[in-house]
Parts: C-alpha cells; structure tokens; sequence
C-alpha cells in the first residue's frame, strides 16, 4: 500500500516551541485539520512518521528503508501545508524525482526500494522545480497567522460534493451556501455571518443561544460555544473544546477550554488547557509597534499582532492578565498578581518560573482534567512528558 511518510529532519521543530515538545510538526492543527489529517485528505493515503531516534517516536514511526517494501512512499516535510497545485505536481511525480522550491531545497520525494541504498541513505533523482507559493508552518505564531486562509482550503477539501445538514429557522444567516453543518451539529438562536469566510460546525457539535460568529470560523468535532460568545474572523476550536468570552484569530488544538468571559486573541492554545474566568491576553502593545516573541534560539520579530502561545496541558487562574506575545510552556499552572511574564517555563508552579510542578502532582491534575471529558493519561503521554520534564 503506497503511503506518506513525514519527517521533521529539516523542519527545524524546536523553532515551534512549545507545541512540538508534545507532538510532532504534522499534528498541528491550523485550519480546521492538522497538517498530518490535510494531506491523508489530498492524497488519500494513510500517514506514517520517519523515525528520528528522539523521545516522540511512537507507534507511527518506522525507518525508511524496512518500509518501502513494494510500495511508493512519499517522504514529504512535516510543517508543508498542501495545496491544489502542490498536489497536482506531487501526483505527476515519477519514481525517484521530487519536489524543489525555487531556492532547490526539496520537501516532498516520491520514493521506492530503488531509491533506498542503506539505513539513513537514500538516492534521488529528477528535482521537478515548483515556482508556486508554499506555506510552511515555521514559528508558533504563523499558526494564527495562516488560520484564515487554511480554514478556507479545508472547508472546500471537506464539504467538495457534500450537503449540509439544515440550519434551523432560530437563527440569522448570512450566505448560508458558505456554511456547513456537520450531522448531529446544533445551532440555535444565534447569528452566523459567512459573508467574509465560510463556518464550519463540526459532527456533535453545539452552538448556543446568542453566539455571534464571523467567518472564517470552525469548530471541530464535539466542540462547544457557550451562551452569548462572540467569535471573529480567522478562529478554530479544535474536538471537544469550548468556546466562551470573545475569541479572534487564535486556534486551539483540542480539548481545551476558553470557556469564560475575557478576551483571547491571536493566539495558539495546546490540547488540554483551561483558561480560568476573566482570563485576557494582550495581543498589541500600546505602541503599536513590533512583538518580539521568546524562541529556543533568541526573540524573535512575529508582527504587531501576537497574543499567547500556550502549551499542552498548561492553565491559568481566574482573571489572569497575559502580557503581549507570551509563551507559556508545557504543563503550567499560572496565576499571579500582576501581567505575567513574557515567558513562563515548563512545568512552572505560578507565573515566575521560580516553583517547579512536581511530576507526580501535575499528572494526578493531568489526569483529573481529563477524567472531565471521558479520558485517561496514556502510557504515551506519560513517556513524553517525563522527557519534557527532565530535559527541558
């Protein structure tokens, strides 16, 4: 069976600190789907994950050369967003011939047992060039920043051919053929404007009474609106989060909630969060002028838009005031009197990175939030997370 295969080796994934110490580049979510779920779309094959000899190789990962077998595989980077011209050039590909930008770094190689000449050798051939624009997912904040278009790209990649389910007479509609509701959704009483971007409302979905939603806007599977929220243009709420308060351009993973009043926005947001009640995150300074965002390798300029950037599993207490451009990482129970800092480390006990979180206390809270919505800490998630806490 012919097959993906995904790797990080020059996609330089700790520049998406803090979201690729969890999870790897192509199980991020922008958009409605992860990049992993997008190109199993496109190219309608399963997706597996070259092994890099780290902590996160898991069940999906495997080494090239006792893989191939008799099949075509392509080796495609993992932060690649695909495209229709992208695909189209991807599907003329010929055994050994790959993909070449126009500076010739390839990023997407159609491989076979010819092509494999040892354990970590392979030999290409032919590098098509391809002089279309690409997005890559480099940096945290391009995440927020690509959001609007990729929504678009994977609302017509998941309704092609499709028909919505109907949308009740309770609520006020605007361009109804640019939204979709998914079966078992539930929309009522509230106004839905698709005039700028289409909206997107997930299997089991619910949006409650007095929502207001602009789009681009999408909500995944299981996800919640609560009463009266106000969503702009450019959001996604990943499965089973919940949505509360008024949210803007910001993406959260999956079963998180942002479930309170307070302001969230331009912002990326792990699996696993809860942002207590009153939580707000700045995303301007009051100058108007460049954010400059805590990376692994120094600041970093990310625009005059950029709010938080917070890690799987981590919270913050009621009222939490986030500073512009904040990174918050893995597992971080924050709270605080003042603007928290502009960058709060793993496993912080507070918002100044002084305390630690014991390990066994924070998966024993890991495993209560979970518990709120059906799940349990696999052995998985329990392997990375020691890593991370003894290694960053």
């Amino acid at each position: 069976m012919n097959k993906i295969i995904f790797t990080e080796e020059f996609c330089r994934p700790e520049n998406l600190y803090p979201f690729t110490l969890t999870r790897q580049i192509q199980d991020i979510r922008v958009g409605i789907l992860t990049i992993r779920e997008k190109w199993e779309q496109w190219l309608g094959l399963n997706s597996f994950d070259k092994n890099e000899d780290d902590y996160k190789d898991l069940s999906r990962s495997v080494h090239i050369d006792t893989t191939v077998g008799e099949d075509v595989c392509f080796l495609i980077h993992s932060n690649l967003l695909p495209s229709q011209k992208l695909v189209s050039a991807i599907k003329k590909l010929k055994d050994g011939e790959f993909i070449a930008t126009s500076s010739g770094e390839g990023i997407v190689f159609r491989i076979t047992k010819n092509e494999i000449k040892g354990r970590h050798k392979i030999k290409v051939g032919k590098a098509i060039p391809f002089d279309e624009s690409i997005n890559t997912i480099n940096y945290p904040w391009n995440i927020f920043q690509l959001n609007d278009q990729e929504i678009r790209n994977d609302f017509s990649l998941l309704t092609k051919r499709r028909k919505s389910a109907m949308i009740s007479k309770t609520n006020r509609v605007t361009n109804s053929a640019q939204v979709f509701i998914e079966k078992g959704a539930k929309v009522e009483h509230s106004i839905i404007n698709a005039d700028a971007g289409p909206v997107y409302i997930g299997k089991n979905a619910e949006v409650m009474e007095g929502c207001m939603i602009r789009g681009p806007f999408a909500m995944c599977e299981g996800a919640c609106l609560k009463m009266g929220t106000k969503v702009y243009a450019a959001t996604t709420l990943g499965p089973y989060c919940i949505g509360g308060g008024e949210i803007k351009n910001s993406v959260l993973f999956g079963y998180s909630n942002k479930a309170h009043d307070g302001y969230l926005g331009d912002s990326v947001i792990g699996e696993w969060c809860n942002m207590g009640a009153g939580t707000t995150n700045s995303n301007l300074k009051n100058n108007a002028g460049d954010i400059r965002v805590w990376t692994p390798e120094g600041e970093k300029v990310c625009g005059i838009k950029c709010g938080v950037m917070m890690g799987d599993y981590s919270r913050t207490a009621i009222n939490t005031s986030i500073n512009t451009g904040t990174v918050i990482g893995v597992c971080c129970n924050v709270f605080g009197n003042d603007l928290t800092p502009k960058y709060i480390p793993n496993f912080s006990w507070g918002d100044d990175g002084v305390q630690r979180y014991e390990f066994d206390k924070a998966l024993a809270d890991i495993a209560n939030w979970k518990n709120l919505k059906m799940k349990i800490v696999s052995e998985d998630e329990v392997k990375i997370l020691k890593y991370v806490y003894e290694h960053y």
